[in-house]
């Protein structure tokens, strides 16, 4: 009896991707012909969905163009895992950055279900840095790299790769509350705290083709690196978040009440009410940061097991 053969659905989030949408569709309708090919236009204010429509329907590929009004690659992909159903799904970007024809090395281990989530991995054959023209970005890859790894325990190289593939159950899974090009990083970080099954092929990396612009912003982007280590420990490990601040308002403290002990010590009276005061203040604080992360640690551990019960409850095998 033969098996059917698995859906499989190529997502390509595009932004004024005019130049380079024609030749990513083309390469990756050449990889996986039996693929369904979608483009996500995101607000493009140039012909980026008219361009992959057209070409769409002349090369006979199944799939169309999804239009996306809100800005930003989270949304973009909101509305892709809303709207298309699917066993295998492919993500890559709409910039020929990404080998096509490695597309099947990348899909192979999610139709064996050797993995739920497969990241093609830019850095270990050393194109990314290679290529990389932003020096502040890799620096931000590795930063949030090292302190993901560390709080999971993990050995992921490319946190924020966004050549991916990924298995029905983790995209029905996976809730999208990011808006921007946080995406990868948010996509892993759900992986590693859920316990999906996460797989890295290393992968060859080009630099955009002369003339195709890229949409990150150095200081922006840093900006949105630092906020997203804060949120990784705040959500993720809320006890050594908030308890960590509650040792930085214990210790500030105690600093701020040394000349009000000394004060009653050798005068039996308190002549510094002020610092007195803060200092009360500052322990008050440090007891509340502390009750706050065993609380939400409390709630982190209960959101988990009714994960699992969800997904056991679904049917599907992982």
């Amino acid at each position: 009896m033969n098996e059917t053969k698995p859906a499989i659905a190529v997502l390509l989030p595009a932004y004024n991707e005019e130049m380079t949408i024609a030749q990513t569709i083309e390469a990756f309708h050449e990889a996986v012909p039996e693929a369904q090919i979608y483009v996500i236009d995101n607000n493009s204010k140039d012909a980026t969905g008219e361009i992959a429509a057209d070409l769409l329907g002349k090369i006979g590929c199944l799939g169309r163009v999804i239009h996306e009004s809100r800005q930003g690659k989270g949304n973009a992909l909101r509305k892709a895992f809303q709207s298309i159903d699917a066993d295998v799904y492919l993500l890559a970007d709409a910039d020929c950055t990404y080998p096509a024809e490695m597309a099947r090395e990348l899909i192979a281990p999610i139709i064996s279900n050797k993995a739920d989530m497969v990241v093609g991995d830019r850095r270990s054959c050393g194109d990314y840095s290679r290529e990389n023209k932003r020096p502040f970005h890799g620096f931000g890859n590795t930063l949030v790299q090292s302190l993901v790894n560390k709080l999971f325990h993990s050995k992921v190289v490319d946190i924020m790769s966004g050549y991916r593939a990924f298995s029905r159950l983790f995209i029905k899974n996976y809730p999208v509350l990011v808006e921007g090009f946080e995406i990868e990083t948010d996509m892993t970080l759900h992986a590693l705290h859920k316990r999906f099954k996460i797989l890295e092929i290393p992968i060859t990396y080009r630099n955009r083709p002369k003339g195709s612009v890229s949409k990150l912003n150095t200081f922006a982007d840093g900006m949105k690196v630092i906020f997203t280590i804060i949120q990784i420990l705040r959500y993720y490990r809320p006890m050594m978040f908030f308890g960590g601040l509650s040792i930085v308002f214990c210790i500030s403290g105690l600093l701020c009440s040394i000349p009000v002990i000394n004060d009653w010590i050798n005068y039996k009276y308190i002549y510094h009410v002020p610092l007195a005061i803060l200092s009360t203040g500052l322990e008050i604080v440090a007891v509340m940061m502390f009750s706050i992360g065993l609380i939400i640690d409390t709630l982190v551990q209960y959101e988990l097991r009714e994960y699992e019960r969800s997904l056991l409850r679904s049917g599907l095998n992982r």
